[in-house]
């Protein structure tokens, strides 16, 4: 028996593969155009990156392995890991004091302004007029470096405002950035000082995002405000807390202008750290290779510690 078609049943027939082919391709085109209108889009953030990131980084790399005066391209000299290994060689100071003082200046500007930030952010979440509260908090960061570094010089001072009420207290003075043993953490509460107001913003925007349900519900518990702080905002705020510790670190390894400002890395080396010392190299001492080599070290460290930080917010977020 031979199979027919009626007419209509042929046309559709004949025109079902034709139809589809078109139909693909115009998708295909219509996707690519979008591609390509997104890369067009994306190409001004894309050499910016390329242009100010990774050709600084690669260049960087190159002198890291290289001796160079900073002068002339072509008295770039490849001398292999050397730079690296005379930073760890026996009488260097890049160990310590230098990087010993980085990671301890770190981590006390984390730690003051951690503590001073959850403080404030609770108490001001609590207070009338927040947002007035806020900005006077946040005065110190809009101020330049070399202001506050300045100001809290003069107010260090054996006559300054803090001998002042130390006096007035009858503790006597203290040779603040003069005395080793307190240079350092001198600094330290200026640099917490300094940043402290974005801590808060950032941990006031996190209460608010704490639902009120969880209070009212310990509240009916009789649940008592330490047992609230520990329980529920401490917990909730973790994401928070950790954008802060994050940003709080890089901030601290990186300082340079207030610690250049207030002690040059004095008295002695008691506040030398990493960035002072890449700037003391390339532009003092013309070893651009030495310096690049101590930013890679650095880099190195940063990379350590914030993936450390992640691994162990992560896991107290998986064990609560």
């Amino acid at each position: 028996m031979v199979n027919t078609l009626t007419p209509e049943a042929a046309e559709r027939a004949a025109h079902r593969p034709r139809s589809l082919a078109p139909a693909a391709g115009r998708h295909g085109r219509a996707r690519r155009r979008q591609a390509v209108v997104a890369y067009l889009f994306l190409a001004p953030t894309l050499l910016f990156f390329a242009v100010f990131l990774v050709l600084p980084l690669g260049f960087a790399l190159l002198l890291s392995m290289s001796r160079w005066t900073g002068f002339r391209l072509g008295d770039i000299d490849p001398v292999g890991l050397d730079n690296f290994t005379g930073l760890f060689a026996d009488g260097s100071t890049f160990l310590a004091p230098i990087l010993t003082n980085t990671l301890l200046f770190a981590l006390g500007t984390v730690a003051l302004a951690l503590a001073g930030s959850v403080l404030v952010a609770t108490c001001i979440d609590r207070l009338r007029f927040q947002g007035l509260w806020r900005t006077l908090y946040f005065l110190p960061i809009v101020t330049t470096v070399v202001a506050v570094g300045n100001v809290w010089k003069y107010m260090y001072e054996p006559g300054g405002l803090v001998n002042g009420v130390l006096n007035a207290l009858g503790l006597g003075s203290t040779a603040f950035l003069q005395d080793p043993d307190t240079a350092l953490p001198s600094v330290v509460v200026v640099q917490a000082w300094a940043t402290v107001g974005s801590a808060i913003l950032v941990l006031t925007a996190g209460l608010k995002s704490v639902p009120q349900a969880y209070y009212e519900a310990a509240a009916l518990d009789g649940a008592g405000p330490v047992t609230v702080f520990r329980r529920i905002t401490l917990p909730l705020l973790r994401p928070s807390l950790l954008f802060v510790c994050i940003t709080q670190f890089l901030s601290g390894l990186q300082s340079f202008a207030l610690i250049n400002v207030m002690t040059k890395g004095g008295p002695g080396d008691a506040t030398d750290v990493a960035a002072l010392e890449m700037y003391r190299q390339a532009f003092s001492y013309g070893d651009w290779g030495t310096a690049s080599a101590a930013a890679f070290v650095l880099f190195l460290v940063v990379l350590a510690v914030t993936l450390a930080q992640l691994w162990f917010f992560r896991r107290k977020g998986e064990d609560a």
